[in-house]
């Protein structure tokens, strides 16, 4: 985004990013008479007979909702459903773009407490509202909702639905990071079980990762909220993040249990460790400072302070090396849930799709990819622990990995022969 300018963004959005393509032809009275009236009658009864039959005549199988109460937006805030719009069509553009998903913004006002305009979100408004549009999708992706109402709003619909319900700003992120951290591993050399992890932001994304790096090996994690330490002793802790409390002094700074880390993982604020933070790690080090648009330490500022010295960057940017972008994972977690009509995207589902993303860069990289990528050396190394977002081959294995997933782990109504659903996602 550093050579972009705002007039030039504006732009591009200037119509909006999204609009509905007709797959069937309406040209002559016959297609009338198909497409609507007298003929849409018998779709309707054949539903209405069989409730399955929905995934023959309708759209609903390959369509997921892109749903936002706008509290939440990147790293920009509560700004509103209005003005998520632009956000929930970007993620309907990567949908389609990278995985052939069809989706559609679902922005939703009124499911504030105290009213439309003020208060936090209102958990059961916005699951009533999901609820009551849900008959028309095959899954559902909330994003951009604010912490800690997003956890119940998932849960209780993943519990209620029997399509995928998947709250990207929590199990997108933790995927990708736990790839990038299995892979660091790799080239340290350690153990996930002998790395000391400190993540800064115990909202969606921070818990998230912690549970999902937990359940990968990582045994050592200490995280820090915007009041500090996840102490055992703190009263003021949700459920989700007591689980990850430490027997630790509540005075202990972010700075005191950087000494020594392995690993940083930042889904907090802007620039909120420095040079100094960086160099009292441990040799080798990774940081990896995901927040958007402007990370918790600048790569600039990392290269400085750590001038001769080996260690890992990541951020969430795409203007430099090693990022952490959602579009690694959503699109292909989709795919793999919507082609054996998963009812959920379950643990195993997500574990595999971490796994396939940490394996696939561990290959060597095709021409086809390096060439859109000129200048960048795309090795598995210290400036490559991930793909790249253009890479062809995510398509085939991460979503082949999650339907495996699924059908193993006996989500999958709809189960189907893994080598020929490889060989179809290759002719994609």
């Amino acid at each position: 985004m550093a050579n972009i300018g705002i007039d030039e963004v504006l732009a591009y959005h200037r119509g909006g990013k999204v609009s509905v393509t007709i797959p069937k032809e309406l040209k002559t009275k016959e297609d009338l008479c198909l497409a609507y009236t007298p003929g849409v009658a018998h779709a309707v009864k054949a539903i209405a007979a069989n409730p399955d039959a929905v995934y023959d005549v309708t759209a609903k199988p390959n369509l997921v909702a892109v749903v936002s109460d706008g509290t939440a937006i990147l790293g920009l805030g509560d700004l509103g459903a209005a003005a998520s719009i632009p956000v929930m069509e970007g993620k309907a553009v990567l949908f389609k773009s990278f995985a052939g998903v069809d989706a559609w913004p679902v922005p939703l006002a009124h499911c504030r407490t105290g009213g439309a305009d003020s208060g936090r979100t209102d958990p059961q408004r916005v699951i009533d509202a999901v609820l009551a549009i849900a008959p028309q999708y095959g899954g559902v992706n909330l994003e951009d909702i604010a912490s800690p109402a997003c956890f119940e709003i998932e849960d209780t619909l993943d519990r209620m639905l029997d399509i995928p319900v998947f709250h990207d700003d929590q199990w997108g992120t933790a995927v990708i990071a736990t790839a990038g951290v299995v892979n660091f591993a790799h080239l340290k050399g350690k153990t996930l079980g002998s790395l000391k992890v400190v993540i800064n932001g115990a909202g969606a994304a921070g818990t998230r990762i912690a549970d999902m790096l937990k359940a990968a090996g990582v045994e050592d994690i200490t995280m820090f909220d915007i009041k500090g330490v996840l102490a055992s002793s703190r009263t003021d802790l949700a459920p989700q993040n007591r689980v990850h409390a430490r027997e630790v002094p509540s005075s202990l700074t972010r700075r005191e249990a950087m000494r020594g880390a392995d690993v940083f993982i930042g889904v907090s604020a802007a620039n909120v460790i420095d040079g100094d933070d960086v160099k009292a790690m441990a040799e080798f080090p990774a940081i990896f400072a995901m927040a958007n648009p402007d990370p918790e330490i600048r790569p600039e500022v990392v290269a400085e302070s750590m001038a001769g010295r080996r260690y890992v960057m990541v951020t969430g940017r795409s203007d430099y090396p090693n990022q952490i972008n959602n579009v690694l994972g959503f699109p292909y977690l989709f795919r793999g849930a919507l082609d054996v009509r998963a009812t959920t995207i379950n643990y195993a589902m997500k574990v595999a799709a971490a796994n396939a993303l940490a394996e696939l860069a561990r290959r060597e990289v095709p021409d086809a990819v390096k060439a859109l990528y000129p200048g960048e050396r795309l090795e598995f190394g210290d400036g490559y622990i991930i793909p790249k977002p253009f890479d062809r081959r995510l398509l085939v294995e991460v979503s082949a990995a999650v339907a495996e997933a699924a059908m193993s782990s006996g989500v999958a109504r709809a189960p189907r022969d893994i080598g020929d659903y490889r060989k179809h996602l290759a002719s994609l």
